[in-house]
């Protein structure tokens, strides 16, 4: 596996995408970060580690305000913006694109999935409704993706448990005991390894059933 970096300027600023290549790819999983990190995210990396070896080319993507050092992320609107600049260059490869984020990043996939030409979502950690605060639910970002979906959800996310997400639109691959972060308590009966594999298995079977 190979891992190159590149520079793509956009017009909400210079992004990075970090491709993480397969030998014979059959797709391109293009992956966002959050609002409060970067693709450093345990699951970001544990895909970027895995997913090659199966066909799947893995392109760990930086908006640009996060490539320019700065703490807070922009409103959805230029995090759009920034995504779709990057769309040419992960589209480059001439193989389908999965289109893929972890929370912030989940909506910016399911937000322009259609219109970028994405054969599919991957929705980790989707951000559902703020904590304590189902009333306001997002579910109509995710509803609308228009494309096969996978949401890849943490059991005791403040953001959204699994149960709390709308039936039949989607694939759903549960984490148990897993926080936002995916991260587990040290009681759990699972740990902190085994979590990450159910992410890494959920989204090689989920991928395979794509081709």
């Amino acid at each position: 596996m190979t891992e190159i970096a590149e520079e793509v300027e956009t017009d909400a600023g210079t992004a990075r995408v970090t491709w993480h290549e397969a030998e014979k790819p059959a797709f391109v999983l293009a992956v966002g970060h959050g609002a409060g990190g970067g693709i450093d995210a345990r699951d970001l990396k544990a895909l970027a580690a895995v997913l090659p070896a199966h066909g799947v080319t893995v392109a760990l993507v930086e908006q640009p305000w996060r490539v320019a050092g700065k703490k807070v992320a922009p409103a959805p609107k230029t995090l759009d913006v920034g995504w779709r600049g990057l769309w040419p260059a992960l589209a480059k490869p001439g193989l389908p694109v999965i289109a893929g984020g972890r929370s912030a990043g989940a909506r910016v996939a399911c937000r322009t999935a259609r219109e970028l030409g994405a054969v599919a979502v991957l929705a980790l950690s989707f951000p559902l409704h703020p904590p304590g605060r189902p009333e306001k639910s997002r579910a109509g970002e995710l509803l609308d993706a228009g494309v096969p979906t996978l949401v890849v959800q943490g059991a005791n996310d403040p953001f959204g448990r699994p149960e709390e997400f709308p039936e039949g639109a989607h694939g759903l691959v549960e984490v148990p005991y897993g926080d936002h972060s995916f991260g587990v308590p040290k009681r759990a009966p699972v740990d902190q390894d085994q979590a990450l594999k159910v992410v890494t298995d959920g989204v090689v079977e989920w991928i395979a059933s794509l081709r």
